[in-house]
């Protein structure tokens, strides 16, 4: 019968180790947080689950251990150690105890470990408060060390030179601890060498042995490994040698480990030892590269509780990986991968980030713009690869200081391919697109009569008054908003948006970008069944910090079933685009909708605790029935024109609903708003919020979450200023007599004298 294997890891890191247990003809169960990851799409068997969540790992596994047998379980290249040791444990499978997971896993058990088995490895104390740290640093002497003693990758990791450094570096190893536990050590000097063991039995087979390349102190980023190490044998036996001693001491007797050994002017020591493969792409790639030999093969039969296959070298070769680090700014644009890769000698380039993203200078080794890894005969060859192949790969990063809605536009542009034109003036009349696309349905006369209707009204100036700095703030349910603008429900990045960035993306960088600039997003349902998934996932990685609008589809309970969704990652609020009832979209994905009668709409709204918007509404009568369905605000809104054509403008209805419904609901409105003169007369005409979505969108396109938070922040700057020119001090100062209808121009006698 076929086995079964469980993966703990669905990352970058673990996909080879999942690709090689399939093809060793294992049926393989992953488990990750994360249900898009990479490695889950590999999986035979995919489960959401966080590799840190020990109890929910052990309950998964025990309920799927009844319907397919699991016969091991392991991961690489992530510290799920004492996860992998809770299941194994849990259903008696190969591994090590638990206990020992946990001292492999926590610095300052695996350190104490170490001093009563007399491993070398550095003097250290474990540290929770600042007088902790400064003690600690004193007893040890200058310089050392600070890091958490529950995290990996470098980060958190600062060394401290002398004492007026200690506070810095105390905050910034706390906030990359979950726990909050800390731990400071002698700093060690010299030469490191990563080091890969299988462990079978107790007997302790040494694999690779690379040389670690560590940059960027205070900080301990490593950007790049030499596969095999080059220094002399000696030096490396010595090193394996207090390698094995450690292995020993942490109970290591049936699994792998990984060590980070420093070569110090006493004789080597330990800094870190894990029970599992290493990461940083040596056991997975440049060992495989150098020897022929498949390291995550010997893992799982050691995992299934077998004897590792031959784990002799079929030949000796240098393979390297090198980091790309990039200056600090934000990506515009990233090119010359193709050419790249077919440079002699490159086997992987890997890039960690995408148009948008912003980089700094890292400080863990989790802040790099990627990886290539190159393979020779020599490592002169093997580093003259890396170096064309880093001169062919271009990533453009635009500084900070140089973001603009031009480069901005211009990243979007490029991107869309035509879907959009990214126009001067986003108004609808030179816009390439129907629906599906950006533009609008018909022959976009409601797209265009938002924009129409806007510039039937026009700024009123006053400005004889002692207004210089306007508050532009306001709140929304209990929110802090900087300004009353937000990010109006936009999805479909396949279909609307030609693909030009992936819907969970999209929706990260709209929540993110949203939530720098003091505002909120609100999220699109979209037409697929399962796509709300994505925006509850995205809502769920920034605390629920956005607004989910839903389709009025015409089973209620899957309605229904969307909100408790919402409800469970802590959503703002919920809402429906009640006007989708003949969206096109809906149509093409045979997604049935239908309008709701005010019974219906009473009940789905009483089903939540959450604040409820209704979106689409167009008249007084709808406004009214929204008031008397529960709903708590509206949007005025014709779906910007895509979803019947001739239809008025927004900004045509809204005085007569804010007359009509004024006080009892909020009031929101969207379409066509562009400028911070568009907001004040929304405003002014009795809008409470104004909601943006192309723009935006354009935005999140072109650069992410940075663009979507610089645009609206010159939102925000130009609301201002159109605030001082007419004398509004605050949102509520905003009144009816600074804007003027074109079409209608009564004279008002001034009665202040």
């Amino acid at each position: 019968m076929k086995k079964t294997i469980m993966v703990i890891g669905g990352g970058l890191l673990q996909v080879p180790v999942i690709q090689t247990a399939q093809k060793m003809g294992l049926r393989v169960i992953v488990t990750d947080y994360n249900p898009n990851a990479l490695g889950m799409k590999y999986a035979d068997i995919p489960i959401v689950m966080s590799t840190r969540d020990i109890e929910g790992s052990v309950r998964v596994a025990k309920k799927q251990n009844e319907i397919t047998p699991i016969s091991g379980v392991l991961t690489a290249g992530t510290d799920a150690s004492v996860t992998v040791a809770a299941v194994a444990n849990a259903l008696n499978l190969p591994g090590i105890k638990f206990e020992d997971a946990i001292a492999a896993t926590n610095k300052i058990k695996m350190r104490s470990r170490f001093f009563e088995h007399g491993v070398p490895s550095p003097h250290f104390f474990p540290v929770w408060s600042l007088s902790d740290a400064k003690k600690a640093s004193k007893v040890l002497g200058f310089p050392v060390v600070i890091k958490p003693s529950d995290n990996m990758g470098a980060r958190g990791v600062v060394r401290i030179d002398n004492k007026n450094q200690v506070a810095d570096a105390f905050a910034f190893a706390k906030s990359a601890s979950p726990s909050g536990e800390l731990i400071i050590e002698e700093f060690m000097d010299g030469q490191e060498l990563s080091i890969d063991a299988v462990v079978y039995n107790g007997e302790i087979t040494i694999t690779g042995i690379a040389d670690r390349i560590i940059e960027y102190p205070p900080h301990f980023v490593e950007t790049g490994h030499t596969m095999p190490s080059q220094l002399p044998k000696e030096q490396q036996d010595s090193a394996c040698e207090i390698m094995k001693a450690g292995i020993k001491a942490l109970g290591i007797t049936m699994g792998c480990a990984k060590g980070d050994i420093k070569l110090t002017d006493e004789g080597p020591k330990i800094g870190e030892l894990a029970a599992r493969l290493s990461g940083g792409f040596m056991s997975a790639y440049t060992y495989p590269l150098s020897t022929g030999v498949n390291l995550m093969r010997a893992a799982i039969e050691v995992a299934l509780g077998q004897e590792p296959g031959n784990l002799e070298p079929l030949y000796n070769r240098v393979a390297i990986e090198r980091a790309i680090i990039t200056k600090p700014g934000i990506v515009k644009k990233i090119c010359g991968l193709e050419e790249a890769l077919k440079i002699t000698g490159i086997a992987e380039i890997i890039i960690n980030v995408k148009p948008g993203d912003k980089v700094r200078k890292p400080t863990s080794n989790v802040e790099k713009a990627g990886h290539i890894i190159a393979v020779s005969d020599s490592l002169q060859e093997a580093e003259e690869a890396v170096r064309r192949c880093k001169e062919c790969i271009n990533i453009e990063i635009c500084d900070e200081s140089e973001l603009s809605m031009d480069t901005i536009n211009m990243s979007a542009r490029e991107r869309l391919r035509k879907v959009c034109y990214v126009c001067k003036q986003c108004n609808g009349k030179d816009c390439a697109s129907g629906v599906p696309g950006m533009g609008g349905i018909g022959n976009g006369s409601s797209f265009k009569r938002n924009s129409e209707a806007l510039l039937n009204y026009k700024i009123n100036t006053r400005v004889i008054h002692d207004v210089t700095n306007p508050d532009t703030s306001t709140s929304l349910f209990g929110v802090h908003l900087s300004f009353p603008v937000m990010a109006a429900p936009i999805t479909g990045a396949v279909t609307n948006l030609g693909g030009a960035i992936e819907e969970l993306d999209y929706n990260l960088a709209v929540i993110k970008g949203c939530m720098d600039a003091g505002s909120i997003a609100f999220l699109g349902d979209g037409a697929d069944p399962e796509k709300y998934k994505i925006i509850i996932e995205a809502l769920a990685h920034h605390n629920g910090m956005g607004i989910p609008i839903f389709k009025p589809r015409a089973n209620n309970e899957d309605i229904v079933k969307r909100i408790k969704a919402a409800e469970e990652v802590g959503a703002v609020a919920v809402g429906m685009d009640i006007d989708a009832i003949v969206f096109k979209t809906m149509e093409l994905k045979h997604q049935s909708v239908k309008p709701k009668s005010l019974k219906e709409l009473t009940e789905i709204i009483s089903s939540t605790h959450l604040p409820f918007i209704l979106k689409g509404i167009m008249n007084v009568r709808d406004a009214a029935l929204a008031v008397e369905s529960g709903a708590h605000a509206i949007v005025v809104s014709n779906h910007g024109g895509r979803v019947l054509d001739e239809m008025v403008g927004t900004m045509d209805v809204l005085e007569d609903i804010v007359r009509e419904v004024k006080g009892y609901i909020h009031i929101v409105i969207d379409g066509g708003f562009r400028t911070g003169a568009d907001i004040v007369k929304a405003l002014a005409l009795g809008a409470e919020y104004v909601l943006i979505g192309r723009p935006v969108a354009i935005a999140a396109v072109g650069m992410g979450s940075e663009a979507v938070s610089y645009y609206l922040k010159t939102l925000q700057t130009e609301l201002k200023k159109a605030m001082i020119l007419t004398g509004c001090a605050t949102i509520t100062d905003i009144s009816s007599d600074i804007v003027r209808s074109l079409n209608h121009n009564v004279y008002q006698p001034f009665m202040g004298r």
